[in-house]
């Protein structure tokens, strides 16, 4: 009988020895998994943010959109200016006045999507208007 006891208790032994191991392997995977999906998450936040010194080319008032143009690279977006935030020189602009001007400060996020039939490359969070008798602060 002692025989038939050990080799009940030696398969029961590796049985729990196997479920721990898949328990360990599966708790290393699920973290694996979730850390990627962090990384992916910040990474992709990073990475659709765009802000940069733009030429503005056209603007829609009625649409609230706006057209521009990179300095360096001469790349064009179509943006979406509907819930931007505008300020001239620090201090809350109206959408209207912006045609006044022709460089402009933009912070985007692209994306492409479709507003009243047109294809847009982004859309717009703020946009900075600094003239030149008020130049940013030098850091």
């Amino acid at each position: 009988m002692e025989g038939a006891g050990s080799k009940f208790e030696i398969l029961n032994l590796k049985f729990k020895i196997h479920s721990a191991r898949n328990k360990i392997t599966n708790m290393k995977a699920i973290r694996i998994v979730g850390l990627a999906l962090c990384l992916g998450a910040v990474c992709g936040q990073c990475l659709a943010v765009e802000t940069d010194v733009y030429r503005l080319l056209s603007v829609s008032v009625s649409a609230k959109m706006i057209l521009v143009a990179q300095s360096a690279s001469k790349t064009k977006y179509l943006l979406d200016a509907t819930s931007a935030k505008l300020t001239l020189d620090g201090k809350p602009t109206e959408f209207n006045n912006l045609s006044n001007y022709s460089i402009i400060h933009v912070k985007f996020q692209l994306g492409k999507s479709e507003k009243d039939g047109v294809t847009l490359d982004g859309i717009a969070s703020e946009i900075r208007i600094l003239t030149p008798e008020n130049p940013p602060p030098r850091k």
